[in-house]
C-alpha cells in the first residue's frame, strides 16, 4: 500500500501500517545519530530534558553534507540504524514514534517497536541528493558542536520511506528474505 502521512506519526497512523508499504512524509522530523543518541542519553542519566519532544515523533538517522547555495541542507541519505540500538528502546518507551534508517535493528529494538507501538522506515541509500529534495528546511536545535551529527529539525515534504518494521512485529527484511530462500528452493 501507499500512504501519504502527516508527522508527528500518531498511534493510529503508526498501527496501519504494515512492512512493506510505501510511506511519504509531510511535516517535522529530526536528525540524530551517533554522538546525538549518546549525548541524549548522558542527559536522560542526569534527568535533563531532551532538546525535542520525543512525543510520536520521528528520528531520522542522517548527518547531511554541506548545503549548496540555495538549498537547505546538502545530501541528506541515511545511515545505519543499528549504531543507535543501544539507545532506542529507552527513547521509544519515552514516546518515539518512528525512526528511519537503513539497516536490520536489534531483536531489542524490535521488540520495543511493537511494546510502544512506534514504526521503523527504511530510506534509500545512496539516494541521499534525491531525499535532500524533499527537505524544506533545516536548522540545528542542539548540540552544534558535533558538526553533521547535531540534532536538526527538518521541515520535509513527501519524503519517501518503505516501512521496515510495524507495530505487529512483522519485519520486512525477515519477510522477503523467507520469499527469497523459498523461490530458490
Amino acid at each position: 500500500m501507499e500512504y501519504h502521512i502527516q508527522t508527528p506519526i500518531s498511534k493510529e497512523d503508526a498501527a496501519m501500517l504494515q512492512a512493506g508499504d510505501y510511506v511519504y512524509l509531510t511535516g517535522t522530523i529530526y536528525t540524530a545519530r551517533d554522538a546525538a543518541h549518546k549525548r541524549m542519553d548522558e542527559a536522560l542519566n542526569r534527568g535533563e530534558d531532551l532538546p525535542m519532544d520525543l512525543n510520536r515523533n520521528i528520528i531520522y538517522y542522517m548527518g547531511p553534507s554541506p548545503a549548496r547555495e540555495g538549498r537547505p541542507i546538502g545530501s541528506a541519505g541515511p545511515t545505519t540504524a543499528s549504531r543507535m540500538d543501544k539507545y532506542t528502546p529507552r527513547l521509544l518507551d519515552l514516546g518515539l514514534g518512528a525512526m528511519i534508517g537503513k539497516g536490520k535493528r536489534s531483536q531489542a529494538v524490535l521488540d520495543s517497536i511493537v511494546k510502544n507501538g512506534a514504526v521503523y522506515f527504511a530510506a534509500v541509500g545512496g539516494a541521499g541528493a534525491l531525499l535532500s529534495k524533499c527537505i524544506r528546511e533545516s536548522s540545528v536545535i542542539a548540540y552544534s558542536d558535533l558538526g553533521t551529527e547535531a540534532i536538526r529539525k527538518l521541515e520535509i515534504k513527501d519524503f519517501p520511506v518503505i516501512v521496515v518494521a510495524d507495530s505487529r512485529g512483522n519485519n520486512l527484511y525477515e519477510t522477503e528474505l523467507l520469499k527469497y530462500r523459498r523461490e530458490q528452493d
